[in-house]
């Protein structure tokens, strides 16, 4: 008996520390510039989107809320067919920037399953 309330104690540790796996932390990117930067009118994510590209394998995975704790609200956002979502946020100046060249806009997109995943990140 005693032996199994430390095996389902351990078991539970071990799942907690499984669940906190430590993912979207990128190295060398400044989230403060990035988020202050909404719909890249300011034009600073341009050189941070490359960083991004480098290590999306350390984002694929996240669900929703660290996505959106690292890189902010995103600039639009996309409910697609099965309840997948797209998040995108905005590299060049935005449609909604005064500065902006809407045909040479590049965005971020992140697509999310169903369970809020995310599942597939591009630069569009």
């Amino acid at each position: 008996m005693l032996f199994s309330k430390y095996l389902i104690l351990f078991i539970l540790l071990v799942s907690l520390i499984a669940c906190n796996r430590g993912k979207g932390n990128l190295e060398n990117f400044n989230q403060e510039a990035w988020i202050a930067d909404k719909n890249a009118c300011a034009d600073k994510r341009r050189a941070m989107a490359a960083l991004i590209e480098q290590q999306k394998q350390k984002l694929l995975g996240s669900d929703e809320m660290e996505i959106v704790q690292l890189l902010g609200k995103p600039d639009q956002n996309e409910l697609y067919k099965r309840n997948q979502k797209f998040y995108y946020y905005y590299i060049t100046p935005g449609p909604a920037c005064q500065t902006a060249d809407t045909l040479k806009s590049s965005r971020l997109s992140i697509r999310f399953t169903a369970m809020g995943l995310a599942k597939e990140i591009a630069i569009e």
